[in-house]
C-alpha cells in the first residue's frame, strides 16, 4: 500500500506539472464571482475567452463566501464557476483566503482581534485585522485550507493554489496573548534571562529582566523600546507569519501533491514587514508572485523600475518563472499597461493577471476601475489586455519565460531593515537605489540573503546592511578572498547580531577586508557651515575618477584608509574627506562608499566595475531602451521613452512580433516593444 500511494503521488505530480507548460505566457484577470450571479459569470467568461485570456485568479479575501458560518461550507456555487472556467479553457489560480478571517470567527475567538500598542482592542473594520499567530485562528485557517484543497486540488481547471494574499500587510497585535507567545519565543532562543539581558544590554537605563514573565512588548502607546528589543520582537512576528504560511503550504502538498503554489507576496509592506527570504530559498512557493503596479503614466519610468524591483526582491535566487498575479488596470494611460507587461518579461515574468476584471460595486476598492465598467461593458483596458494576450501568444514559443542570468547580487538583510529605522534611510531603499543603477544598464541582478547564498557572482553589492553577524561577515570575507568584488555603502556593518553597535573597529568584522577604519559620521547640513563652495542643506560635492559629482546625503562617513586606495573624495568643505576607497584582499577587491546608496555616485562606481569585470549588460542599445537576450537567437526590446530609437544589429534579423525583416539596424518606435530572431 505504501508503494502504491507513493506511485500515485508521483503520477499526480507529473500530471499537474504537465498542466502548466513552462513555455507559455499567461494573460488573464482577477475575478470575483462572489460579487455576482450565474448569468454574469456566463457573460464575463465569454468575454474573457474572446480576449484570449488563459488564466483567472479567484478566491482572494473571500473566506466567508465558502464558509459562511462555523463549519458550514458552501461549495456548490463555486463548483459551477470552476467548471465554467474549465469549459472555456481558462486555468484558475485559486487563492486560499486565510485572511481576512470571517466576522463569525472574531466573535467566537476574540483573542484573534488586533490590540494596538495602547491596549485598545480593535474591531476588524478592514482586511487583515487578525493576529495570525493566535492558535485558535490557525486552527480554523488550516481547517479552511484543508477543505478548499481537498475540494479543488484535482479540479482540471486548477493551475495553482495561492497562499494567502499580501501577508506583510495588516497591523501587528500587542495583546496579552502575543506577549505570552513572545516571552516563550525568547526563552526558547536564549535559554536564560542572563543571556537575554546580555543580548538586550538591559543594564542600560535600569531595564534588567528578572524572569521571562517580566518581558514586555517593545511599544507602549507611541513610545518604542530599545533597538535590541524591537529587533527581537520583529523577528518573533516574522517567525509567526512564516509559520502559518508554511503550515498552509504543507496542507496543499498533502492534499494536492504536485499542484503549484503561488501568492501575492507583499512581505515588505511597511505595516508588518517580515523576513520572506527563508521561504524563498526553501522553495515553499513554487511560483513567486506579486502585484505589478507601475502607476498610470506612459512617459514616466520610475514606476516600472519600482515594480521590477518588486519581482527581484521576491524572487531572490529562484530560477523558476515568476507570476504577476495582479497587474495594473485602474486609469492607466492607453499603452502603458502593454509597455509594463513587456518590461515585466525581462525580469522573468510569465503571468500578466489584471487587477481587476470589473470596476467593483462595493467595498473599499469600488472606485478602482477595471477592464469592464460598472455596467458590465468592456472598456479600452479590456482591449489593451486583449492585444497583450494576442502578442504574447505569438512570442511565447520562442524561449519564454525569460530566465535571467545575473552576475551581480544585491544583499538583503531583514535584521538590517528593522535596525535601519534608526538611520535617516532604510536598508531596502538603499537596495532599490543600487537596483536602479543596474536596471538602467540592462544588467540582470539577484537579491540574495548572504547567509543562505553560495554567492556565485562576479559582483556583490552590500547596501546599508547594518546588522553584520559573524557568519555573514565570514562569507563576505571568503567571497572577496576567492576573487569576488564587493561594494559596501554607508550604514553597513555597524551592529552585531543583537543590534548592538560594535565595540571593535568599523565596519564590524570587515575593516581589514576593506582596509579602512570608519570612526563615525558627520551631519552634512551642519558641516556645510564650513563649505568653501557655499553649499547648504544636505548638498555634497564629490571628485571621483575625474568626474565632479553633485549629490545629497544627510550624513557622510569618516573613512580612514588603512591600506585602501582613495578613489573618491568629498570636496569643498574645510578639507577633503575620503569617501570611496578600494582595497585588494586575497584575489578580490573590496570597495567602500561612505555614503548611503545614491545613483549619481553608484552609477560611475558600478559602471566602472561592469566594464572592468566584463559583466553582461545585454545587447547594445541606446539609453532608454530595455533589452534582453531571451536565448541565443532571440532578443526582446522595449523603448521606454517618447522618441524613436535606432537599434544596431549584427547582420540580418526578423521581427516575430511585427512579421518583418531587418538588416543592419531597425527603428524602435516610442514606447514600443519588438521581438526579433537573429539570422544564423
Amino acid at each position: 500500500m505504501r508503494f502504491t500511494s507513493l506511485a500515485r503521488a508521483a503520477l499526480m505530480a507529473l500530471l499537474f506539472a504537465l498542466r502548466a507548460p513552462a513555455q507559455e505566457l499567461f494573460v488573464g484577470t482577477n475575478y470575483h464571482p462572489h460579487d455576482s450571479n450565474p448569468e454574469t459569470w456566463k457573460r464575463d467568461i465569454a468575454l474573457m475567452k474572446a480576449a484570449g485570456f488563459r488564466v483567472v485568479r479567484m478566491g482572494h479575501l473571500a473566506w466567508d463566501s465558502y464558509e459562511p458560518a462555523d463549519g458550514q461550507f458552501s461549495f456548490a456555487w463555486f463548483d459551477q464557476v470552476m467548471d465554467m472556467m474549465n469549459d472555456a479553457g481558462i486555468k484558475v489560480v485559486l487563492d486560499l483566503a486565510i485572511r481576512p478571517a470571517p466576522i463569525w470567527l472574531h466573535q467566537e475567538h476574540p483573542s484573534i482581534n488586533i490590540t494596538d500598542s495602547s491596549g485598545n482592542v480593535l474591531y476588524p473594520n478592514h482586511r487583515y485585522m487578525v493576529d495570525v499567530g493566535d492558535p485558535d485562528y490557525q486552527r480554523y485557517a488550516l481547517r479552511f485550507t484543508d477543505a478548499m484543497t481537498r475540494r479543488y486540488g484535482r479540479h482540471p481547471a486548477l493551475l495553482a493554489f495561492g497562499i494567502d494574499n499580501e501577508p506583510g500587510d495588516g497591523p501587528i497585535s500587542y495583546s496579552l496573548t502575543v506577549k505570552g507567545r513572545f516571552a516563550a519565543w525568547l526563552k526558547a532562543k536564549y535559554g536564560t534571562v542572563e543571556k537575554l539581558n546580555e543580548a538586550w544590554a538591559s543594564q542600560r537605563w535600569s531595564r534588567r529582566i528578572g524572569a521571562f514573565e517580566e518581558v514586555g512588548l517593545p511599544a507602549s502607546g507611541s513610545v518604542e523600546g530599545p533597538p535590541e528589543r524591537v529587533l527581537d520582537f520583529r523577528r518573533f512576528i516574522s517567525d509567526e507569519v512564516n509559520g502559518i504560511l508554511k503550515k498552509v503550504v504543507a496542507h496543499v502538498r498533502a492534499n494536492a501533491p504536485g499542484v503549484l503554489t503561488t501568492t501575492n507576496m507583499w512581505y515588505y509592506a511597511p505595516s508588518k514587514y517580515f523576513d520572506y527570504s527563508g521561504m524563498a530559498y526553501e522553495g515553499d512557493i513554487a511560483r513567486g508572485g506579486c502585484g505589478f503596479y507601475p502607476g498610470n503614466s506612459l512617459r514616466r519610468n520610475d514606476g516600472i523600475e519600482n515594480a521590477l524591483f518588486g519581482i527581484v526582491r521576491i524572487q531572490f535566487e529562484n530560477t523558476t518563472p515568476f507570476w504577476c498575479t495582479e497587474f495594473t488596470t485602474h486609469t492607466a494611460v492607453p499603452g502603458s499597461i502593454r509597455k509594463a507587461a513587456y518590461a515585466s518579461l525581462m525580469a522573468g515574468n510569465q503571468m500578466v493577471c489584471g487587477w481587476t476584471w470589473q470596476s467593483m460595486h462595493g467595498g473599499e476598492e469600488q472606485y478602482l476601475q477595471g477592464m469592464v465598467d460598472w455596467d458590465g461593458v468592456p472598456n479600452r483596458k479590456y482591449e489593451e489586455y486583449k492585444t497583450i494576450a494576442a502578442e504574447f501568444r505569438k512570442i511565447s514559443p520562442y524561449g519564454f519565460p525569460y530566465r535571467p542570468h545575473p552576475e551581480v547580487a544585491l544583499a538583503f538583510s531583514f535584521d538590517s531593515q528593522i535596525a535601519s529605522a534608526s538611520f535617516p534611510e532604510r536598508h531596502d531603499n538603499q537596495i532599490q537605489t543600487a537596483f536602479a543603477v543596474l536596471d538602467k544598464r540592462n544588467v540582470d541582478t539577484r537579491m540574495v540573503e548572504i547567509s543562505r547564498s553560495a554567492l556565485q557572482y562576479k559582483l556583490l553589492v552590500v547596501p546599508g546592511v547594518a546588522v553584520m553577524d559573524a557568519g555573514t561577515a565570514s562569507k563576505i570575507r571568503a567571497f572577496v578572498k576567492a576573487g569576488g568584488t564587493v561594494v559596501m555603502t554607508a550604514y553597513s556593518a555597524m551592529a552585531d547580531e543583537h543590534g548592538q553597535v560594535f565595540g571593535s573597529t568599523l565596519p564590524g568584522g570587515l575593516s581589514d577586508v576593506f582596509g579602512i577604519r570608519v570612526s563615525g559620521f558627520e551631519e552634512t547640513e551642519q558641516f556645510n557651515e564650513l563649505s568653501t563652495e557655499g553649499l547648504t542643506g544636505t548638498d555634497l560635492h564629490l571628485a571621483y575618477g575625474g568626474l565632479a559629482i553633485a549629490t545629497r546625503s544627510p550624513r557622510f562617513d569618516l573613512v580612514h584608509p588603512q591600506g585602501a586606495t582613495v578613489l573618491g573624495r568629498i570636496v569643498g568643505l574645510d578639507h577633503d574627506y575620503p569617501v570611496v576607497t578600494s582595497h585588494p584582499f586575497g584575489s578580490g577587491t573590496a570597495i567602500y562608499v561612505g555614503l548611503p546608496a545614491r545613483e549619481e555616485v553608484l552609477g560611475p562606481v558600478l559602471g566602472d566595475l561592469i566594464r572592468g569585470l566584463s559583466i553582461d549588460g545585454g545587447p547594445a542599445v541606446p539609453a532608454g531602451v530595455m533589452a534582453r537576450r531571451i536565448d541565443s537567437k532571440h532578443v526582446l526590446y522595449l523603448n521606454l521613452e517618447g522618441t524613436a530609437k535606432a537599434i544596431p544589429l549584427m547582420g540580418k534579423a526578423r521581427s516575430i512580433l511585427r512579421d518583418r525583416d531587418y538588416s543592419g539596424s531597425f527603428t524602435l518606435a516610442p514606447f514600443e516593444p519588438d521581438f526579433i530572431e537573429v539570422a544564423p
